[in-house]
């Protein structure tokens, strides 16, 4: 049997995914008893730093668990090394967004990693029955994998409610309404294009335009024009590679 432990967002949605597939699945909380896991998988779905706290607790059984794995993107496997796991470590991280427990996770990819080939094997059979499209990220590369995903979804979060502010200091009501269409296309359009999608006063070179949204922002919201010169810092680069890109230059 599959065993789940965490109930929150991650192990609630993993849980609906397991079920949908017709896996018999078991999901507890944190006060779960560690001598009912003798011979199962177990996947550890509690945030980062508690990860290596359950782990430790799994490895107090006096029959170890037969594989254990964890969810998170940016934990390595030596955090799950106390659980005492008989055929091995995984981890499988859906990535995608799960703001709940009901988040569907149907075609989301999903990095995996693993200890040894047998639990490698049984991370990429999970992921795949799970819905998921499971892809190998290295040990040494998850940190960076998951600032990736960071900066993918959380940043974008950030920055569209920046621009949602600055559009409702404009006067502007319901700004994510007004702006929805804009990132929706712009998103897809980067999918297609990638950083060739880039448009606006930075491609272009407007640098008038760019000085009179610094003037605008520095007097209604003077704290975003730090914020503001370090996007257009970070843009003129990018403009900068899809230039030479198309002229051919390395």
């Amino acid at each position: 049997m599959l065993r789940l432990i965490g109930e929150g967002r991650m192990g609630g949605s993993m849980a609906r995914a397991a079920r949908a597939s017709g896996q018999e699945v078991s999901i507890v909380g944190r006060g779960f008893d560690p001598q009912r896991l003798e011979g199962d998988e177990v996947l550890i779905c509690v945030p980062d730093d508690s990860i290596a706290e359950v782990a430790a607790r799994i490895g107090r059984a006096s029959s170890p668990p037969r594989l254990v794995g964890h969810t998170s993107g940016a934990t390595g496997l030596d955090a799950i090394s106390t659980s005492g796991a008989s055929h091995g470590l995984f981890s499988i991280h859906p990535l995608q967004t799960v703001p709940d427990s009901e988040t569907l996770l149907d075609g989301a990819p999903a990095a995996i990693a693993a200890s040894n080939p047998e639990a490698s094997e049984f991370a990429e059979a999970l992921a795949s029955s799970l819905g998921l499209e499971p892809f190998a990220v290295s040990e040494a590369h998850r940190a960076l994998y998951h600032a990736a995903a960071s900066i993918s979804s959380n940043f974008l979060i950030a920055l569209e409610q920046t621009a949602a502010e600055a559009m409702t200091a404009a006067g502007v009501e319901q700004p994510r309404e007004r702006l929805a269409p804009l990132i929706r296309r712009t998103v897809d359009n980067w999918v297609e294009r990638g950083p060739a999608a880039l448009t606006g006063p930075v491609a272009r070179g407007d640098e008038a335009t760019i000085e009179m949204h610094r003037e605008a922002l520095g007097e209604v919201r003077p704290d975003l024009v730090e914020f503001y010169d370090c996007m257009v810092e970070r843009t003129t680069a990018v403009a900068g590679e899809v230039g030479s890109a198309e002229d051919g230059r390395p």
